[in-house]
């Protein structure tokens, strides 16, 4: 094999809310075929992690037991295929995405530019933004089992809500088939550059976090809530509500993820007294507590 195996390594440089215990085995891959040998040849029982840029994810000051499989960098082949789809690997990050599809002159992507993950986070979770879902460009996708075997699935083998996607247990996405109308090159990317602007302006792009936290419950938005609550700039140890976007954790820059976590627990117990809401988090939360 030629990745990367590192053991006892530090996760927090791999999140991007820059928190995280150790890992037992971290494994960068060299390229799809290397990860698929890795993958064949781990114990039966192997506790798998898999991270991309490492956004809507906690993981605990604890650490992870097992392996984490990092695909940042890698799995990073994008193409149009010869009838029209788009091919992504589960490395490609969403923005990328975005901007490829415009060039093509394909439409319908511009929301992942505001997404900041990879394609493989972004099907697990059926990521969203700015009113798309990663999953209502779903052609077919490529998984990986924990035996080493490479399967296609159909969206129809999935059930897939809202942040929210289940499939068969010890499978991880590999790649995806997109398939997009075609439309106004030109149009597309301007739309795109609004979508940034917007996303700069509304949210602090310029500090740790993990994107948003909790899902915006039906007909309200999770934001909304916990501002009207007066949780905007509310604190424990080095983690903050955002002053400029609510449903936003920052680490300040000494933040423990026990700080962010409880930091997300006073805001559900707060925001349900005030309003009855309990709000479900969207940020996947993995490892043990110290």
């Amino acid at each position: 094999m030629k990745g990367q195996l590192l053991t006892n390594e530090k996760l927090a440089k791999y999140t991007s809310w820059r928190v995280g215990g150790i890992a037992d085995t971290l494994y960068i891959p060299f390229d799809k075929a290397d990860l698929i040998e890795f993958v064949a040849g781990l114990p039966a029982n192997e506790p798998v992690l898999w991270i991309g840029l490492g956004s809507n994810l906690l993981i605990r000051d604890g650490g992870i037991r097992g392996t984490v499989i990092n695909t940042k960098g890698r799995l990073k082949a994008m193409y149009r295929t010869e009838d029209g789809l788009v091919y992504v690997e589960a490395g490609v990050p969403c923005a990328h995405v975005a901007r490829f599809c415009a060039e093509q002159g394909l439409v319908g992507a511009e929301f992942l530019a505001g997404i900041p993950g990879t394609m493989g986070g972004a099907l697990k979770m059926n990521a969203g933004a700015f009113g798309g879902e990663t999953w209502s460009l779903v052609k077919q996708v490529d998984i990986l089992n924990a035996q080493g075997d490479v399967i296609v699935r159909q969206p129809t083998d999935f059930t897939v809500n809202y942040r929210s996607v289940k499939g068969e247990d010890g499978e991880w996405f590999l790649s995806v088939l997109l398939q997009l109308p075609e439309g106004d090159t030109i149009a597309s990317q301007q739309k795109i550059k609004g979508l940034l602007e917007k996303r700069n302006q509304t949210q602090p792009t310029n500090q740790p976090s993990c994107g948003s936290v909790f899902k915006n419950p039906d007909g309200d938005y999770a934001a909304r809530l916990i501002e009207q609550t007066g949780l905007k700039g509310y604190c424990i140890g080095g983690a903050c509500v955002s002053e400029k976007h609510a449903n936003f954790i920052v680490n300040t820059g000494n933040a423990t993820a026990a700080d962010i976590e409880e930091l997300m627990s006073i805001v559900q117990t707060k925001v349900n007294e005030q309003h009855g809401v309990l709000l479900v988090t969207e940020v996947c939360m993995v490892g043990e507590k110290l």
